[in-house]
């Protein structure tokens, strides 16, 4: 983030910090409240202490009372400052949303169109102009070329170039097309080329821009099951803390009149050390860790519907990954031509290169490209060559040329046997081995044919990402399983799994196999996370614990999943979830410090209160700090400042690292319980010295 970026929201949460002393809002944390009202106390009891009323000087209360207010206002700081990262990305957000003019259309206009000859122009004249505004769920909307398409909605006709940048902050554009798992389109997204009829799928208010909108930004952020339980364990530790200071109170007073002396102990004191012990670090952090948490998910383009979605990410421990874009590139490539009875390597490239000329898929060029590289076989070209282009068909499931007398093809083993034998041309056994052999190692077997003679095999390889065999390898050492979820044949599926390294795979899958599966796993108490883009995926990521739906999916499958990747990346997932589990890290992390500090804070001023009454307890004065008053405020400006530091931390997130439960536990408690016993220790004892030097009484 730029530093003028930063300086603005810093600016923003110091104002809000003072916006936030209202009672209101201080009554959302229980923790902080009781810091509050200690506050408060002690701003009254320096006004009585004025007018002689209370026994504690004047100096030393109104002190106490500075730095709680301090406390208090660093606490909201630390939120203020967590919200407003997101109040800055939705004020961007509000930036791209806007009311347009909207060309509504009507039912029948839109059956009509599909039989005029220019459908585009009969559309853009038989709409009525109305602003976006009042569109409502179910109207019908044409939208062109240069314009902003003005809501939500799924693709009832056309294709189209479509520019999301304003949503995903992608600049490359995305294409959009009716039927299939990518039609649905955006408001707020801006049409590049061709033309779309959309039926509106959200009212206006309601639509996946105005929900950004208010995920983001933190005030509408409701609290998670783990976050509440925490605050109730924080909240019986305040009133724990809170028993002990009235009862030392008590206890003191009792002494005192027992030995004939005035009691050492004061209200303000007793006030400093309640708010000293209380889990006031964690208390006035563990919001802002919330909402930071929920921030770096939108900054890495994923919005989650629920704070309890991202909390559920941090306890996946089985990952359900599609095979293809996910594990795969999902382009097979050729990687090998393998020659048969009797035909030579280079054969083999020659004939498959020349069948392969005009075929633009992903696969084709591939093959063209490797006979190249493999042989240096350089595609001719087809103008005046009297070359014929046999273009591939889902019935034949073949392709290829007709050149000088000669008939190439390429396509399906079953296909090319079938177009052979029929010209009385054999399939040898050698032949078929071979195919069983790509077949078995899991790639895709095409044959290649020359005057009805078959050459050999194009071995056609669905490529496995880079990187993603480590990935999976980090999983597993967090205690993840890896699922790879396929259509493919068990065969090949197993091949594929054991190249990318997952831990399990589910062949042949199907909608109500993934359900299943997912049912399965929960029912044996795991955690279960999946992605998904098309209509049939819905009743799986509903059911999922942390389904991440892709934005270009339709618009069934965004409304069963609890999160929403804007990049479309089904890779995403892996990064959600250790979103998830560093914000669990952090919480734990955090907690841990905090609790850890109170012991420290314990022998700063507990020896300091009550050595008068019971000189035993010099022996816990192990600091040997100067006086009850510096003891006491050395403890709560530390108690004031260590929010202030931890605040980095508590936005940026624990560092993460790939380990297990138990070495994830053993480094926390190393860190983070010694480290939080031990800076106290220094930090008090700094201090002390510090206001020694200053003259403090």
């Amino acid at each position: 983030m730029r530093n003028n970026e930063m300086t603005h929201l810093a600016k923003r949460a110091v104002r809000d910090s003072f916006v936030k002393l209202a009672p209101r809002e201080q009554a959302k944390n229980p923790v902080m409240l009781m810091v509050y009202l200690s506050a408060i106390l002690t701003l009254v009891l320096f006004v009585l202490s004025l007018f002689g009323i209370t026994d504690s000087q004047p100096g030393f209360i109104i002190a106490i009372s500075a730095v709680l207010w301090l406390t208090v206002l660093f606490a909201n700081f630390a939120e203020a400052l967590a919200e407003g990262r997101g109040k800055a990305q939705a004020d961007s957000l509000r930036a791209a949303k806007r009311d347009v003019p909207a060309h509504k259309l009507n039912e029948g206009l839109v059956a009509k169109g599909h039989h005029v000859d220019d459908p585009a122009e009969f559309f853009r004249l038989q709409a009525d102009e109305v602003s976006s505004a009042v569109l409502k769920k179910k109207d019908l909307f044409y939208v062109a070329a240069g314009e902003q398409i003005p809501a939500d909605g799924e693709i009832v006709i056309g294709a189209a170039s479509v520019d999301e940048s304003a949503i995903t902050g992608e600049s490359a554009p995305v294409i959009r097309e009716s039927g299939g798992d990518r039609s649905a389109v955006t408001g707020g997204t801006t049409v590049l080329s061709d033309w779309l009829v959309v039926r509106v799928t959200a009212d206006a208010g309601h639509s996946f821009l105005d929900q950004m909108i208010a995920m983001v930004e933190s005030a509408t952020r409701k609290k998670t099951p783990n976050e509440i339980a925490l605050e109730i364990l924080l909240v019986a530790l305040t009133i724990v803390f809170l028993i002990v200071s009235v009862s030392l109170f008590a206890f003191s007073g009792f002494s005192a009149n027992q030995e004939g002396i005035a009691n050492p102990t004061t209200i303000t004191s007793l006030v400093a050390l309640f708010v000293c012990l209380a889990p006031t670090t964690i208390g006035a952090l563990l919001s802002a860790i919330g909402i930071a948490g929920m921030s770096r998910l939108n900054r890495a383009n994923v919005l989650a519907m629920s704070g309890r979605a991202v909390e559920a990410a941090g306890d996946v421990d089985v990952l359900l990954l599609d095979k293809t874009g996910t594990i795969t590139l999902g382009n097979r490539q050729a990687a090998e031509f393998i020659p048969v009875d009797g035909a030579t390597e280079h054969d083999v490239a020659d004939a498959a290169q020349l069948a392969s000329l005009t075929d633009e898929t992903p696969e084709g060029r591939s093959i063209v490209v490797l006979a190249k590289e493999r042989f240096g076989i350089r595609a001719r070209e087809l103008e005046g060559s009297g070359m014929v282009s046999i273009p591939f068909t889902a019935q034949t499931r073949m392709s290829g040329v007709d050149f000088e007398g000669h008939e190439i093809r390429k396509g399906a083993a079953d296909a090319v046997k079938d177009y052979v034998e029929s010209h009385g041309g054999a399939y040898s056994g050698e032949c078929a081995a071979v195919v069983a052999d790509v077949s078995r190692a899991g790639g895709t077997p095409l044959l290649v044919a020359r005057d009805h003679r078959i050459l050999g095999v194009i071995h056609l390889k669905d490529i496995v990402k880079q990187g993603i065999k480590e990935n999976f390898a980090d999983l597993r050492t967090m205690g993840i399983k890896t699922v790879m979820i396929t259509g493919d044949n068990p065969m090949t599926a197993a091949a594929i799994a054991a190249e990318a390294g997952v831990d399990d795979f589910i062949a042949e899958a199907t909608p109500e196999t993934k359900l299943a599966a997912i049912r399965q796993y929960q029912a044996e108490g795991h955690m279960v996370a999946m992605t998904g883009d098309g209509t049939n995926d819905a009743p799986a990521l509903a059911q999922a614990d942390v389904a991440v739906a892709m934005n270009s999916g339709t618009q069934a499958a965004k409304e069963a999943g609890n999160m929403v990747d804007l990049d479309s990346s089904p890779t995403k997932l892996i990064d959600v979830v250790r979103i998830g589990k560093q914000l669990l890290m952090t919480r734990g992390s955090l907690t841990t410090f905090s609790i850890a500090n109170d012991l420290a804070k314990y022998f700063a001023i507990v020896p300091a209160l009550f050595v008068p009454l019971y000189p035993q307890l010099e022996a816990l004065n192990i600091m040997h700090l100067t006086n009850p008053y510096t003891a006491i405020m050395a403890a709560i400006i530390y108690n004031a400042l260590i929010i202030v530091a931890l605040i980095p931390l508590a936005l940026r997130g624990v560092k993460y690292r790939e380990a297990s439960s138990q070495s994830l536990l053993s480094r926390n408690l190393l860190v983070y319980g010694l480290g939080g016993i031990v800076l106290p220790f220094v930090v008090i004892k700094l201090l002390d010295m510090m206001l020694t030097a200053l003259g403090v009484a």
